[in-house]
């Protein structure tokens, strides 16, 4: 995985290839098929593929208060478009500087001077430069008359809906983690450092890490079979999003019970893919009914992991909505 942040240092041997520009947040099958049309045109020209995206997302400066929460960090965005073939990944300072340049100033600063494209790969609904005034069609008569081969690829259509961040955004905030996995290339992860709960979890059988400092969208409150990366290996998870109310807790917590784990967990991070959701948050009537709910849910995590194991996709499985 090569991920860039300074166009400046740039290396001759990712700079003369194919170029695609955009956000590329949650790497969707949209971007996958741009992606694979853009390694394609790298092999045209003899150059490299790559990805020029930007951090932090432009709407966070331009109109914090419209940001919409990320569906990726950028090292993973970096990590996922390294698995899709993708030789390079600039994510660049956005700044207002950069965000107040004219359609013109920016391909010719970026696209011309800073990557050297030789080609381009762009989605239709593609904008850029100053107040977003650069469409597709101005980047058209940029690239034809620089020589930069242009290429335009359709949406990717899902059961009848246009693949977009927006969409997978908005399955995983109503816990629809399935269904947004059959429109990611990977299933919808996110990271948080374990912190010290009240360790109620041990006492009754089921230790939990509480995650902290989650700096992506959250799914909606419930529990959910997935996994967890941790030493380089993945372990099954039941993870539970929400208070606890059987013991009268209305604090909004990320707990995550790592199957076959044994050993401290406080102080590390841990990456957290969510494969399916089992249910919402209820409050038991006593402990005893919550730890024999708990037992099913870990037996239904863990009954997931193997089919996992056996090669089905998680999106094959069937959220439970309430």
């Amino acid at each position: 995985m090569k991920l860039i942040r300074d166009l400046a240092t740039l290396p001759d041997e990712l700079r003369c290839g194919a170029a695609a520009i955009g956000n590329f947040d949650g790497v969707h099958l949209g971007h996958a098929r741009i992606v694979e049309r853009l390694i394609a045109r790298a092999r045209e020209v003899g150059g490299p593929a790559i990805v020029f995206t930007f951090d932090p997302h432009p709407v966070r400066l331009l109109r914090p208060d419209l940001a919409p929460p990320p569906l990726t960090w950028t090292d993973r965005k970096a990590e996922l478009l390294a698995q899709l073939g993708v030789d390079a990944t600039i994510a660049y300072p956005t700044d207002k500087a950069l965000l107040a340049l004219a359609p013109r100033q920016f391909f010719d600063s970026v696209v011309r001077r800073g990557l050297g494209a030789r080609a381009m790969v762009e989605g239709s609904n593609f904008y850029f430069g100053h107040n977003r005034s650069g469409t597709i069609e101005v980047l058209q008569g940029l690239t034809r008359e620089a020589g930069i081969v242009l290429e335009v690829v359709e949406p990717v259509v899902v059961a009848g809906e246009v693949v977009s961040s927006s969409r997978v955004r908005r399955l995983v905030s109503e816990g629809r983690v399935a269904q947004a996995r059959d429109l990611l290339t990977e299933p919808y992860r996110i990271r948080g450092e374990v912190v010290a709960g009240a360790g109620r979890g041990a006492t009754i059988g089921f230790p939990t890490a509480n995650l902290h400092g989650i700096d992506t969208i959250l799914p909606a409150l419930g529990v959910y079979a997935g996994c967890a990366c941790l030493e380089q290996r993945v372990w099954p998870a039941a993870i539970h999003i929400g208070p606890n109310p059987t013991f009268g807790e209305q604090a909004l917590k990320v707990e995550v019970h790592l199957i076959g784990w044994q050993g401290p967990l406080v102080g590390r991070m841990l990456e957290v893919d969510f494969w399916v959701r089992l249910r919402g948050t209820e409050r038991f009537g006593s402990a005893t009914a919550l730890v024999a709910q708990l037992a099913r849910d870990v037996a239904r995590a863990q009954e997931i992991a193997q089919s996992q194991g056996s090669g089905q996709r998680a999106g094959k499985l069937v959220d439970v909505v309430d």
